[in-house]
């Protein structure tokens, strides 16, 4: 469903709005419309790459090899 919104912009930012989308053969909403799109869609992209990293995180690494002292005994104070 669309809605329509009212927009407060400097005269010179419109014109120059204007003069990009008939360049471009397409309306300043459309051009809006666009941008916004993109600027969500990024953003949801990146919401779900941090939490997909973040899980990974918590998971650990293996590295390898295996663990055959306690930390306790490699520390120990003398």
């Amino acid at each position: 469903m669309k809605q329509n919104i009212t927009l407060s912009i400097e005269k010179e930012l419109l014109k120059k709005a204007r003069m990009l989308a008939a360049k471009k053969e397409t309306s300043v909403t459309r051009l809006l419309t666009e941008q916004l799109s993109k600027l969500v869609s990024d953003d949801d992209q990146y919401e779900l790459a941090k939490r997909r990293a973040l899980s990974i995180l918590k998971q650990g690494f293996h590295l390898g090899g295996r663990i055959i002292a306690k930390r306790e005994d490699l520390h120990e104070r003398r």
